[in-house]
């Protein structure tokens, strides 16, 4: 028989599991940034350069892209040869999306890749068939979900939000990196 005392931290166990459910979070880390930077430009030399996006900056991109510039401190490594590399963090649904970015010296797409991904669905965003949609483009191409990039029904969220980081990502390397030499 279960005294008064006992049966009051049971009910109590049992509502708080009801009225707070355990939150999993769901965290795929597919590569490192050293293994990004391997896969998209190979053995190619690097040198990292401190971008500290102005406040005239980040509205010019902002005003450009229709997207928000959620932090003005970027990770850009300029690439022997001309390119660019770029790690930044893109929101899928609700979480972070850490990816890395290629861009050609013409401010043209070279590629990306998905570095940790940590929502619970939509992970088909990291199909190569999927993320070859967006090789070749540039700023003077407004991408739009639907239009130039194919959905992926179950990822509509990560699939908008990441064009529109590579939107916001193509008017920064139009307003501001190119013109860092």
């Amino acid at each position: 028989m279960i005294n008064r005392r006992k049966f009051s931290q049971l009910l109590g166990l049992t509502a708080s599991s009801v009225l707070f459910p355990a939150f999993v979070v769901n965290a795929k880390s597919y590569l490192t940034s050293q293994q990004a930077k391997q896969l998209l430009w190979e053995d190619k030399t690097m040198t990292q350069i401190a971008v500290e996006l102005t406040q005239d900056q980040v509205k010019a991109i902002q005003s450009a892209s229709d997207v928000r510039v959620r932090n003005p401190n970027m990770q850009v490594w300029k690439v022997e040869g001309g390119g660019w590399f770029i790690i930044d963090q893109i929101i899928g649904k609700h979480e972070n999306i850490d990816m890395a970015f290629a861009y050609h010296a013409d401010g043209t797409v070279k590629g990306f890749e998905i570095l940790t991904y940590r929502e619970t669905y939509g992970f088909e965003v990291n199909n190569p068939k999927w993320r070859m949609q967006f090789h070749g483009k540039n700023h003077s191409q407004h991408l739009k979900l639907d239009h130039q990039i194919k959905n992926i029904s179950g990822a509509t969220l990560s699939c908008r939000h990441i064009t529109d980081g590579i939107n916001r990502l193509n008017h920064t390397w139009n307003l501001v990196l190119q013109h860092l030499g």
